[in-house]
């Protein structure tokens, strides 16, 4: 196939050996071209105004400017470009973020030799595609109370190990404000204790540590 019929991909990583990975990957296929690299949200972003790529392939954790920001900043210049997140993490709160910003597909990297080039023809062919276990997390937690943005602020700061009294300085609000938005998340979260609250809520991707 010649180039003018072939998938432009760009692909966004900031570990050299996966983007050398999905190079190789792609590199079997006649019909799926890569056209440039990043190695952040915010080269992500520069490459796509340069190349205008059929596919996006989008890591979410990098330095400078995430994958989910770099999601939304590229959906609002261009509204009909599709992003594929390619993750480690198995989370439905990420993954629902991810798709809420606008990507059109989540993998996670451990699929990638076997469902990624099938999950790029489905999104170029303008379908969604999602793992069916993250499918699963996704709609066993869809009626569940999400956290509000201050809820989130006190788990991070309780997941850098800070007692009650250190969070609501950092946070500037009152000790018993923290107690109460403490008594929430655990409640939401279904968890035992701030230990258990901090990995349900690592595990889910609602927090990063």
């Amino acid at each position: 196939m010649n180039a003018a019929g072939s998938i432009r991909i760009l692909t966004v990583d900031d570990h050299p050996m996966l983007r050398e990975g999905i190079a190789a990957v792609l590199a079997s296929e006649q019909d799926l071209v890569l056209v440039a690299e990043a190695s952040n949200g915010r080269e992500a972003v520069e490459q796509f105004r340069t190349h205008h790529p059929d596919i996006t392939l989008m890591d979410v954790q990098m330095p400078e400017v995430n994958g989910i920001d770099a999601i939304i900043k590229i959906r609002e210049e261009f509204p009909n470009a599709r992003i594929i997140v390619l993750t480690t993490y198995t989370g439905d709160a990420q993954a629902a973020r991810a798709f809420k910003a606008g990507a059109y597909g989540y993998l996670l990297k451990n699929m990638v030799r076997k469902e990624l080039i099938d999950t790029i023809r489905l999104v170029h062919a303008g379908k969604k595609r999602i793992p069916p276990e993250i499918a699963v997390e996704m709609a066993q937690h869809h009626s569940d109370d999400a956290l509000t943005e201050r809820e989130i602020e006190v788990l991070h700061e309780v997941a850098a190990g800070n007692a009650n009294k250190m969070v609501a300085q950092l946070l500037n609000i009152s000790e018993e404000t923290v107690k109460a938005h403490m008594r929430s998340i655990l409640s939401k979260l279904g968890a035992n204790d701030r230990t258990h609250a901090v990995t349900i809520a690592v595990k889910r991707g609602i927090i990063e540590i």
